[in-house]
């Protein structure tokens, strides 16, 4: 959900077509170093790179480090048709947290 709630954030998923899949692997010595890095990549692939994510698979694993391996579908990244809401700068530590109770929350602040 948090990578979800990054694309959101930029542009409008509902116009978002499942043409192309893409692999992302990403990994972080702790959760919220996790969590920070797996937001960046997120941000880096709808700005930088240009894809409109409309679905994620996402799978944790933990060895020496965190490890998140996903498969996203969707397609290039059209503003108009995508109603492109907010270009956001990056992550950011301050006030991160993960919260393991019945079910897992986090909370983040984006940089815009």
């Amino acid at each position: 959900m948090a990578g979800k709630s990054v694309v959101e954030t930029i542009i409008d998923l509902e116009n978002i077509q499942e043409i192309e899949e893409k692999s992302i692997k990403v990994k972080g010595r702790n959760l919220l170093n996790l969590l920070y890095n797996w937001l960046e990549e997120i941000v880096t692939i709808t700005i930088t790179d240009g894809f409109a994510i409309k679905k994620f698979s996402v799978n944790i694993k933990k060895n020496t480090e965190y490890e998140i391996v996903s498969k996203v579908s969707g397609e290039k990244l059209d503003l108009k048709k995508h109603n492109f809401k907010i270009e956001i700068k990056s992550p950011t530590f301050h006030l991160m947290e993960i919260k393991e109770n019945d079910e897992v929350t986090m909370q983040y602040l984006l940089d815009l």
